[in-house]
């Protein structure tokens, strides 16, 4: 009974701490990289084939606390003026284990002033399972926890909507739409998403970028502020300056400090880390690292600013 205490306690510090990702969408500080988690219009991109992946390690130190891989793949087709993609989730959380393969569309469209304007669906289905062999009940005669639940599977459909110019990106979304009205406590939950985020990429010597996201779920919100500095140096080619190095850093209302770390060691090749840290009396010793590695195939031979990366 000792284990099954734990494994629910940890599942609703989990929903405590962060309400709004607690149960269904990942909590990934490096999303300001790839948004497509919460938003599939993000997916369309030009000129290159995207590959991403991060890993989540959560609360080092305390058993069954989150660890989440993300995996995602999306092409762009210029005469469709459509982007497609491919993700998987995986997400442990104590004796449960979630998964959810999605599929992305999104049509983008751009205005005579250089505007571009994004709509797009995912769709897929979210599987949750538990193992209930991992229960160790101190009284044999004390009945399961949840010994009823094993295995849940429902459709699953995300929507979003973003706008790119020069300076500014802004977006809108919603997840699990199909979980709107349902209150079962291990089918993923329906969230919104709101962000702005202004880039600047002039520069010879450094990209930067500063940017907020609310989240909400429920009754529940989470604002995240972030900023960023991406140094390059100059190359006196087409193509522009060449991507170094990044360095940034983010805060949760949910007293969480993210500080990120990337490399760009070749020009398709990015690879990146972020540290966090709770301020949540108990937790300051116990922090999270996360993993993130992202890879470009060129499809055209050159393009103007090809070695900037994704904003």
């Amino acid at each position: 009974m000792k284990k099954i205490f734990i494994t629910c306690f940890i599942g609703m510090l989990s929903a405590h701490l962060n309400p709004v990702f607690s149960q269904s969408d990942i909590s990934m500080v490096t999303h300001w990289n790839n948004r497509a988690n919460y938003n599939p219009a993000t997916i369309a991109r030009p000129d290159y084939i995207y590959l991403f992946s991060n890993v989540r390690n959560q609360w080092t130190g305390i058993s069954g606390a989150p660890k989440v891989l993300n995996v995602q793949a999306s092409g762009y087709v210029e005469s469709l003026k459509s982007g497609f993609g491919i993700s998987l989730v995986a997400d442990k959380i104590g004796l449960t284990q979630a998964l959810n393969p999605t599929l992305s569309y999104a049509f983008r469209i751009q205005d005579k002033n250089e505007n571009l304007y994004s709509l797009g669906i995912s769709g897929g289905v979210f599987s949750r399972s538990m193992n209930v062999s991992g229960y160790e009940p101190e009284n044999i005669s004390d009945p399961l926890l949840l010994a009823d639940f094993k295995h849940i599977v429902s459709p699953d459909v995300n929507v979003g909507f973003e706008f790119q110019n020069r300076y500014f990106i802004g977006g809108l979304s919603t997840t699990h739409l199909l979980s709107i009205g349902n209150d079962s406590l291990f089918l993923n939950s329906n969230h919104r998403y709101a962000y702005m985020i202004f880039k600047n990429t002039e520069s010879d010597y450094f990209n930067y970028h500063a940017g907020i996201q609310c989240v909400n779920r429920s009754n529940f919100f989470v604002v995240e502020g972030n900023a960023g500095v991406r140094f390059k140096h100059p190359t006196g080619l087409f193509a522009g300056p060449q991507e170094i190095f990044d360095i940034g850093i983010s805060y949760r209302t949910t007293r969480q400090m993210s500080f990120l770390f990337g490399i760009v060691p070749l020009p398709d090749l990015r690879v990146g880390y972020a540290y966090n840290v709770s301020f949540i009396p108990g937790y300051q010793a116990n922090g999270t690292h996360e993993i993130m590695l992202e890879y470009r195939i060129p499809v055209k031979e050159f393009s103007e600013d090809s070695n900037s990366w994704y904003y």
